[in-house]
């Protein structure tokens, strides 16, 4: 499906979000929310080869253009207000997909209102990261977005020098990144400091948990998205063949196959969740 409009969501603070919408904007569907080092554009693939779900609406979180600048008060209570209002701006989606960071807020969202179906694709724990953020604090202080780059994708993401430098070498990617970086140490450090209840997802009528087949049981996704997991009181987990993290890049046919799938979960439940029915 093609793009159909972009809608401004004004948040209080005085910042705002964008969300690119596809498809039949007036009729529920999926709403996807990006994580760190990642932006609406950057789904687009994904969201132009998904076929069961009559919109899908791509969230720009704050941070990165064109919605507006983190704000001085942010954290993950931002995050979560940010979707709310989204969700109240656009309609009640059919289901709400987080990837990695984005995963998270979608998740403790549903610790506060009821949501039919979430689907979480490697949500990340707030200890993910830790050990970088000195390091991205540096970076991020003297603006040196190339040093947080490297720093991202070889001590956070632990991706080799070799990948790294394939990376820089594709210089539209890396300017791409650069950009990406720049609200990179706030968003880990928020991520750091928050702290997890026991209720994570517990007014989720269903959820759905997809992880990289390359990344089951693996440093660094693999293991932070069990510790997610646990956290749960229900929840169905899908491995996707052949894919690791990055796959609205490097799979996105094959994400958008499996959340078509899923749309008829999703579907099988709705009506209790209409009628207050607790989660299943």
């Amino acid at each position: 499906m093609e793009q159909s409009i972009q809608k401004k969501v004004p948040r209080p603070d005085g910042s705002w979000v964008s969300v690119d919408i596809y498809g039949a904007a007036a009729e529920p569907g999926l709403l996807m929310l990006p994580g760190v080092m990642s932006d609406a554009h950057s789904w687009r693939h994904v969201a132009r080869s998904l076929e069961a779900w009559p919109s899908v609406s791509v969230v720009n979180r704050r941070g990165r253009a064109p919605s507006g600048p983190l704000g001085d008060q942010y954290s993950l209570r931002t995050e979560v207000d940010d979707l709310c209002a989204v969700i109240e701006a656009v309609g009640e989606p059919k289901a709400v997909f987080g990837w990695s960071y984005g995963g998270l807020v979608a998740l403790l969202l549903a610790c506060e209102r009821p949501m039919s179906h979430v689907i979480a694709y490697e949500p990340v724990d707030p200890g993910f990261g830790n050990a970088a953020l000195p390091s991205l604090r540096a970076a991020a202080a003297a603006q040196d977005w190339d040093r947080a780059v490297e720093i991202v994708n070889e001590r956070v993401s632990g991706f080799s020098t070799k990948y790294v430098d394939a990376l820089r070498a594709d210089h539209s990617a890396w300017s791409t990144l650069r950009r990406l970086s720049e609200p990179l140490y706030s968003e880990l450090q928020a991520l750091s400091d928050a702290e997890l209840g026991t209720d994570l997802g517990s007014h989720a009528a269903v959820i759905d948990l997809i992880v990289g087949e390359r990344n089951v049981g693996a440093e660094p996704y693999g293991t932070s998205f069990q510790r997610v997991v646990s956290r749960l009181r229900g929840g169905t987990v899908h491995p996707l063949a052949g894919q690791g993290h990055l796959t609205h890049l490097e799979g996105p046919a094959a994400l958008s196959r499996l959340l078509d799938k899923l749309e008829d979960r999703g579907n099988a439940t709705r009506a209790q969740v209409v009628s207050g029915a607790d989660r299943v």
